[in-house]
C-alpha cells in the first residue's frame, strides 16, 4: 500500500495552459469527439469495411477485441495496421479458432511483425473468454457494461485495468458496437486515457502529474470522457496529411482542434 492514497501529492502545472486546454475542450465537446471518431479516424473506416465483408456481427466484434489486444509494438502507423487487419480477415474469415487465424496472419504481417510469439500467447489467454460470449452478451457490454468488459479483459490477461491495450480494446469495442448496434453510446468516465508515448509527451506541456490522473481531472471538468479526449487529441499528435484533410472536411471546429497543437 502506498502513501499517495493518503497524501495528496501537489504537482507542478502551467495553469494558464491548463485553463486554455479546458476552454478548448469544453468548446469542442462530445459531438466533436464523435465526429473525429466516425468521420476522420481511418481505423473506424477499416472496421466498417470488415463488418460489411464479414457479415457476422458476433465474429466481427470478437475479432476487433482480439486485434486490439495485439495492437502494440507495431511496424507501421496504427491506421495501416487496422487496414491490413480489415483486408486480411475480409478475405480470410476465421474458420476455426481466432488464435489459429492469427497464427497464419501475424508472422506474415507487414505492419505488426514484432513479438509475434508473445502476442499469440495473449490471444490464447483471451480466446476462452471470447468463446464464452454471445452476441447478446456483447450487446449488454456495449449498452450497459463497458467498464465491466474492461475489468474482465484485465482479469483474463493479468493486466492492470489502466493498461494501454486494455483501454484501447474497450475503445475499439465501442467503435464496433456503434457499427453493429447502430447507436452511439459514450465511453464511461471511469475508463482511462491510453497512457502511450504521445499522450505522455503532450501531458508534459501542462504538468508533471501522471497522464492518467491529469486527464481524468480534465475529463471531469469538461464533461468529456477520457477515451473521447484521446480521440480529439489524436489528429493533433501525429495525424498524417489524410487525417488533417478529413478533419477539415468533416469537423466544423477543426481550427479549435488544431489550436491544441500550439498549447
Amino acid at each position: 500500500m502506498t502513501l499517495d492514497r493518503f497524501i495528496r501529492v501537489r504537482y507542478r502545472a502551467d495553469e494558464e495552459k491548463v485553463e486554455a486546454l479546458r476552454e478548448i475542450l469544453s468548446e469542442l465537446g462530445l459531438d466533436c469527439a464523435r465526429t473525429i471518431e466516425e468521420r476522420v479516424d481511418l481505423q473506424f473506416d477499416a472496421l466498417r469495411n470488415l463488418h460489411g465483408n464479414l457479415k457476422n456481427d458476433e465474429l466481427f466484434i470478437k475479432l476487433v477485441i482480439a486485434n486490439s489486444i495485439v495492437s502494440y509494438q507495431l511496424s507501421a502507423k496504427g491506421e495501416a495496421w487496422w487496414w491490413e487487419f480489415s483486408r486480411y480477415f475480409s478475405g480470410n474469415p476465421p474458420e476455426g479458432s481466432i488464435v489459429g487465424a492469427y497464427s497464419a496472419f501475424l508472422p506474415n504481417s507487414k505492419t505488426n511483425r514484432r513479438l509475434t510469439a508473445g502476442k499469440l500467447r495473449r490471444l490464447e489467454r483471451l480466446e476462452p473468454f471470447l468463446d464464452s460470449l454471445s452476441l447478446e452478451d456483447l450487446r449488454n457490454y456495449y449498452f450497459n457494461g463497458m467498464e465491466l468488459l474492461r475489468n474482465e479483459l484485465a482479469k483474463t490477461l493479468g493486466s492492470r485495468k489502466s493498461a494501454k491495450t486494455i483501454v484501447f480494446a474497450v475503445k475499439m469495442f465501442g467503435y464496433a458496437g456503434r457499427i453493429v448496434f447502430g447507436k452511439f453510446v459514450p465511453y464511461p468516465m471511469g475508463i482511462e486515457i491510453p497512457d502511450d508515448v504521445r499522450i505522455n509527451a503532450y501531458t508534459k506541456r501542462f504538468t508533471n502529474e501522471p497522464p492518467v490522473s491529469f486527464w481524468r481531472g480534465i475529463a471531469e471538468e469538461t464533461g468529456i470522457p477520457p477515451l473521447h479526449i484521446d480521440s480529439i487529441l489524436w489528429p493533433v499528435l501525429g495525424g498524417h496529411d489524410e487525417v488533417l484533410t478529413r478533419l477539415k472536411k468533416y469537423c466544423t471546429k477543426w481550427k479549435e482542434v488544431l489550436r491544441l497543437a500550439n498549447l
